[in-house]
């Protein structure tokens, strides 16, 4: 079997906006932390799937810690792209800052790991192309990344 062709990091690197309106919120006008885990689950999935061309699940979370709550009116924005990348499985970092229009400052609000796997047409996890780092910032995640898999591999 020939050796699959890795694919870059900024192939399938992820940038999701989206306006927080009173449906995603609770009465005081804080937005729910579980909308917030929904998007970033989301852009997770689409970074796992431009990559490994699967359908990708989502096994693990690492660190959903809120650094600040986010509003309605507030633009949540996620910048997801993938970390590592083992034989099915995939590391997609999402960073999660939320802005306020109307002055334009922007807030760090969290930072996710998600753990991705990717699956064959019947389901089974399926070997993934390896992962291309192109730049000082993708082996420095790459390093991290690494890190997390050999805790998760203790845990």
């Amino acid at each position: 079997m020939m050796p699959m062709e890795g694919k870059p990091v900024s192939a399938s690197r992820l940038v999701l906006a989206q306006i927080m309106t009173h449906l995603d919120a609770n009465p005081a006008g804080n937005v729910h932390g579980g909308n917030i885990m929904k998007l970033a689950d989301t852009a997770s999935a689409v970074v796992a799937i431009r990559h490994s061309g699967r359908n990708c699940v989502t096994a693990a979370v690492d660190r959903f810690e809120f650094h600040a709550p986010v509003f309605v009116g507030n633009l949540v924005t996620l910048y997801a792209s993938l970390n590592y990348v083992g034989r099915t499985s995939m590391e997609v970092g999402v960073r999660v800052e939320a802005e306020e229009l109307r002055t334009g400052r922007k807030t760090h609000t969290n930072t996710s790991y998600f753990l991705m796997v990717a699956l064959d047409e019947n389901g089974r996890p399926v070997e993934v192309p390896p992962l291309i780092l192109e730049t000082e910032e993708d082996r420095r995640r790459n390093g991290k990344a690494r890190q997390r898999v050999q805790a998760r591999k203790r845990r």
